[in-house]
């Protein structure tokens, strides 16, 4: 990455109190496309252009989903998402998922490079909405690339092979989905079916990897005071895919029998 500070892996909040940019904007301003399951929507500057049940992108007739949610306008030489919601955050990943945001009800964020994903669960269901915004101000430096590619290590987190199951279990959905689309979030009874674990070991397993990603930095694990998250499947989710901690790779997991070794 150029120009910045590199997020090798390890997301983070955006102030909900960071300065509110002006509307100003620019005739020659290249445009913002958003991509939701093959549906294309071209924003020009000057425009707001929202997400949500009832936005000018219609995502979905979901209950849990904010009538709201998100909301992109250009200002101030920059493309910016907001959170407008109350209650739901997404999960914004950017250079091939070296860098990683977590974007809570109130805060905003600027798109700085040429192609980020967000990503956002209401109630059972994952969406990926796909932004591509050119002549981006930042870029992928070419050891970002190779990080992505495999030839160095992008994650700092080592995980045994059972936590790596558990991930890949509760993911599937996503995993096996085409391209920018709509995935189910399994429950935690339908996860440990599908490696045949009891909900006591799923439950305990599930605490150690969000305790470990929690460690290492990655937001919205945990509650308040050090409790639990009520919605951390669905980050955890959202975090491993985004930042490519696990893949389509690793599915064979799944089928690979026990691997207990913790």
């Amino acid at each position: 990455m150029t120009n910045g500070q590199q997020n090798m892996g390890v997301s983070h909040e955006v102030d909900a109190d960071t300065a509110v940019p002006g509307r100003e904007t620019r005739s020659d301003a290249p445009p913002l496309r958003v991509d939701f399951s093959g549906e294309i929507h071209v924003v020009q500057p000057g425009q707001s252009f929202t997400i949500g049940r009832e936005g000018d992108l219609e995502v979905d007739d979901n209950p849990y989903l904010h009538r709201t949610f998100l909301e992109l306008a250009y200002a101030e030489g920059l493309w910016w998402l907001s959170n407008i919601g109350s209650r739901l955050s997404a999960t914004v990943s950017s250079a091939g998922g070296a860098v990683q945001s977590w974007l809570s009800p109130g805060a905003r964020l600027p798109v700085v490079f040429e192609h980020s994903v967000v990503v956002f669960t209401a109630g059972p269901t994952t969406y990926e909405v796909a932004l591509n915004a050119p002549a981006a101000q930042y870029a992928v430096s070419s050891q970002v690339r190779e990080s992505i590619s495999g030839e160095t290590t992008v994650m700092p987190v080592r995980l045994t092979p059972s936590q790596k199951q558990l991930i890949v279990a509760l993911a599937e959905p996503m995993l096996r989905r085409e391209g920018v689309s709509v995935s189910d979030l399994p429950s935690s009874a339908t996860a440990a079916k599908r490696l045949g674990w009891s909900m006591s070991k799923f439950n305990r397993k599930l605490d150690n990897v969000c305790d470990k990603l929690d460690r290492m930095g990655v937001q919205g694990l945990r509650g308040s005071a050090g409790k639990l998250a009520m919605n951390r499947r669905a980050r955890l989710v959202e975090y491993a895919v985004s930042s490519q901690l696990v893949g389509r790779a690793d599915l064979p997991l799944l089928d690979a029998g026990d691997l207990d070794d913790d």
